[in-house]
Order: C-alpha cells, then sequence, then structure tokens
C-alpha cells in the first residue's frame, strides 16, 4: 500500500513538472509571437493539436525532435534541453547542474 501512495505522488510529481514545461514551451512559443499551428508547421508535425497536447503537459517532445524544437523556436539547443531537462527529468538536471543554471 505505501509503495502505491509514493508512485502515486511520483505521477503527481511527474504530471506537475509535465504542465509546468509545457507552460514554459508556450511562453518561449509566443515570445516568438508564433501560433500553434505556426510551430507545427516549423517542426513539422501534421497537426497543431500535437504542438498544444504537450503545451498542456498531455505529452513530452521526442529527444531526437529537440534540435528542431529549439531551431523553430530560435534557441540555442543546448540551453533549450537543459531548461526542458528541469521538468522532463528533474534527477538528472540536478544532477548535472545542480543550482548553477538556476
Amino acid at each position: 500500500m505505501a509503495k502505491t501512495s509514493a508512485n502515486e505522488a511520483a505521477d503527481l510529481q511527474r504530471q506537475t513538472l509535465r504542465k509546468e514545461g509545457g507552460q514554459w514551451l508556450k511562453t518561449m512559443r509566443e515570445s516568438c509571437n508564433m501560433s500553434q499551428r505556426e510551430l507545427a508547421e516549423k517542426i513539422d508535425v501534421g497537426y497543431y493539436t500535437f504542438v498544444s497536447q504537450i503545451e498542456a503537459g498531455r505529452g513530452r517532445i521526442p529527444a531526437e525532435r529537440y534540435q528542431v524544437w529549439a531551431d523553430a523556436l530560435g534557441m540555442n539547443a543546448r540551453e533549450f534541453v537543459r531548461d526542458l531537462m528541469k521538468f522532463y527529468e528533474p534527477s538528472t538536471y540536478d544532477i548535472l547542474f545542480g543550482n548553477e543554471a538556476a
């Protein structure tokens, strides 16, 4: 039973971080004055709803697409991945960067 509670807490934290990551991505997109549809075209996905799902925290960007997203948002790919890692892989982010990139 305790494992279930721990798993539920971990799932909730993951969902929360994914939503925060989606909000960060939305902010980056909006700072480029781009619609979801325009971003979808730049990253070569057929449906803008994919962008919507990512921004809502219901999905995540596949790692092999990080460069494409960074380019579309006018960001340095290394900085894009580092910032995204805060939301997608927080434990790895903490090991690699700790408080230095905060």
